[in-house]
């Protein structure tokens, strides 16, 4: 009788290995594997050994005493106002409503770290996320919060270059390329991201991968640069560090932003700051940070410290107001910024999720989500 149980388990065992290794391998989502010419790039990048990519200073994804049980039940029985008790109230969204390229720079956040850039007359559409799920999986995963209005790839004006910062799955959505797959418009992104890009049926000849420090000039009037951050990257249970993670520097010669992406708080900013600062803008993530993950997510008073670490006019605080993926309020991550500031907070920019402005222009300072 044992000798059955014993065989029926590993049976049982066998087949749900089997199970799981199908779904990863046959889910076009988890994405692709970089190979020829794409690998050997990588395998040539100083920021690349021992099969894998490496932070610029050393750096853990959690902390050792992450009590991991405790931190699953906090995230998804915990209270506190981690989610909305409503649905925030975002603007409507419509090709119609952007006009014309404005002359400076106009930036439109639609949650997280989806933006619209507009700059040089030029529009660059910055990691778009629209499904509501940050996972592999449609019925799986971190759902977002409820808003007012639904955003939709094409409720945008037509894009002219697609800039992905890393293949985490909020900032890389497997629906929204797959919408992109028969357009014309080229994306730039980090050593390895392409081999994800190519499997959703994207050209090779329409991606640019950028090593860290590396440039690629677009339209003859901006430069993009790949930088630096403090994170990791990986899409499957066993592909951590595979692909690169960066910042972004976008220079538009008379106007200079910078993309910070995911990444946490290390000497690294300062460094950018002084090689191509000051900046008239700068997008940093504020939200998503935990006493377990401290350096690859910035509490919020980290963000406002790099903020003056890359000497910039204006700070806009992304990467927050769309999902729950921490165990913070979710409108903590503002509040704490704005304190930290204290009474030298009017250059933070606290737009409306779908909100648009100019950087010659008044901020935007609504305090919008204190009503709900």
């Amino acid at each position: 009788m044992i000798w059955k149980i014993v065989l029926w388990s590993v049976i049982v065992l066998v087949i749900l290995s089997l199970g799981v290794y199908l779904a990863i391998k046959l889910n076009p989502s988890f994405g692709g594997k970089s190979s020829g010419q794409r690998l050997a790039r990588i395998q040539q990048s100083p920021n690349y050994r021992d099969g894998k990519f490496w932070n610029p200073v050393e750096t853990a994804v959690q902390s050792d005493d992450m009590p991991f049980f405790k931190v699953m039940r906090d995230f998804i029985f915990g209270k506190g106002d981690l989610v909305p008790s409503a649905p925030i109230p975002v603007e409507p969204l419509s090709s119609d409503n952007f006009g014309a390229a404005p002359q400076k720079a106009r930036i439109t956040w639609l949650g997280h770290s989806t933006l619209v850039i507009e700059i040089n007359q030029k529009r660059i559409l910055v990691d778009p996320v629209f499904s509501k799920r940050t996972s592999p999986f449609s019925f799986l995963g971190t759902k977002a919060f409820d808003f007012s209005e639904e955003y939709r790839l094409d409720q945008l004006p037509p894009i002219d270059l697609v800039l992905i910062s890393h293949d985490h799955y909020d900032h890389l959505d497997y629906d929204v390329i797959k919408q992109l797959k028969d357009a014309s418009v080229p994306f730039v992104t980090a050593l390895g991201v392409g081999a994800h890009l190519e499997r959703w049926g994207i050209q090779p000849e329409r991606i640019t991968e950028l090593d860290w420090w590396e440039s690629y000039r677009f339209a003859d009037s901006i430069q993009l640069t790949a930088t630096p951050a403090r994170h990791f990257s990986g899409r499957g249970l066993n592909n951590r560090f595979t692909t690169l993670w960066a910042s972004w520097v976008i220079d538009g010669g008379n106007e200079k932003l910078f993309f910070g992406a995911d990444s946490g708080y290390y000497p690294g900013f300062k460094t950018i700051g002084e090689k191509f600062g000051p900046f008239d803008l700068v997008m940093l993530e504020c939200g998503q940070y935990s006493q377990y993950w401290p350096s690859i997510h910035m509490a919020p008073e980290e963000t406002y410290q790099a903020a003056l670490d890359l000497n910039t006019k204006v700070l806009l605080p992304i990467h927050w107001g769309k999902f729950k993926l921490s165990i913070h309020p979710w409108k903590e991550p503002v509040e704490r910024l704005l304190k930290a500031a204290a009474n030298d907070s009017t250059w933070i920019a606290t737009p409306r999720i779908g909100e648009s402005f100019q950087l010659d222009q008044k901020l935007p300072a609504d305090r919008w989500w204190r009503v709900l």
